[in-house]
């Protein structure tokens, strides 16, 4: 127990989870490092799940460039934009992102 392959056994969610929790989960993520790590080969591109603007994904949490939806994807479930997940309207990155 306790590696990134389970809920980490602390109700956090894991990097399975759907919507805002793996979107709160990869933030957290080995110290919050992941979340700003680059995306193997340029990133994933996507449609916002909020606003339904196009952009490329470019590190494991980012944004939508015109509505500011926060999305996210795993780094295991990396290769399949079908796997990028949407943290919901009202999500705000914390203030030092």
């Amino acid at each position: 127990m306790g590696d990134c392959g389970t809920s980490c056994g602390d109700g956090r969610g894991g990097p399975f989870s759907e919507g805002r929790e793996l979107v709160e989960f990869v933030l957290q993520a080995h110290g919050g490092a992941v979340a700003k790590t680059p995306i193997p080969n340029g990133g994933l591109p996507t449609r916002c799940q909020g606003c339904g603007a196009e952009f490329i994904l470019r590190t494991f949490v980012g944004k939508c460039p015109e509505c500011g939806g926060v999305h996210a994807v795993s780094p295991p479930r990396c290769e399949d934009p079908a796997n990028i997940q949407f943290a919901g309207k009202d999500f705000r990155l914390p203030e030092d992102w």
